[in-house]
């Protein structure tokens, strides 16, 4: 059986961060079978790109998710963050 996927990592971290804005690292990496620093690093594209933003409060970190950020795919960019948690379960939508 092959190991790709049709989400990639930085999708599906953003799809947890969106369902769950209170998940640690720890959870993400466990969930998607990635380490943590894989998902720091993702963590981190994700926030340098303006698609979450991370607050920390006190010893966790709340992330919000900019539902209206575009696709980065250039076919894509007339459909945004929001649009792509709801077709992949998302509530918060």
């Amino acid at each position: 059986m092959s190991s790709w996927t049709f989400i990639t990592n930085h999708g599906a971290v953003l799809a947890l961060v969106g369902q769950h804005e209170r998940i640690t690292t720890r959870e993400i990496a466990a969930a998607l079978g990635i380490t943590e620093r894989s998902v720091l690093r993702i963590i981190k594209d994700l926030e340098a790109e303006g698609y979450i933003r991370r607050r920390r409060e006190g010893r966790a970190n709340h992330y919000q998710v900019n539902m209206e950020a575009p696709l980065r795919r250039h076919e894509g960019r007339d459909v945004v963050v929001g649009e792509l948690l709801k077709v992949l379960g998302n509530s918060m939508g």
